[in-house]
């Protein structure tokens, strides 16, 4: 499991500054995943498909480097309902993805 905030510092470096809502103030209800392994020739779109077999995606990101633009190897994807991302994690982890293994796992509450 991965810790939220050792990742929100990263992810929120990424994402666009223009949302109405700060994420690091919405609770995880637990539907958010972590995804590593992730192919550099990967799109967020890609990665909306290959979730979409196990339901609804709601956001799925692949985080850049600012500098580079490339992908850092890693992303989230939101679904949603709890039980379609425990579907996810059960079906996806361990998957192949444009060649590559991925790992699923639940973003985890910042305190923890």
């Amino acid at each position: 499991f991965i810790c939220l905030s050792v990742l929100q510092m990263s992810y929120s470096r990424y994402r666009s500054r223009s949302r109405s809502v700060d994420s690091s103030d919405v609770e995880n209800p637990g539907n958010n995943l972590f995804v590593t392994g992730l192919s550099s020739r990967l799109t967020d779109r890609d990665l909306e498909k290959h979730f979409s077999t196990e339901g609804e995606v709601i956001d799925a990101s692949i985080v850049l480097d600012p500098w580079t633009r490339e992908s850092r190897g890693f992303g989230f994807v939101t679904m949603a309902t709890l039980k379609e991302a425990e579907r996810c994690i059960k079906y996806l982890d361990r998957s192949v993805l444009e060649g590559r293994v991925i790992t699923v796992e639940k973003v985890l509450p910042k305190d923890c």
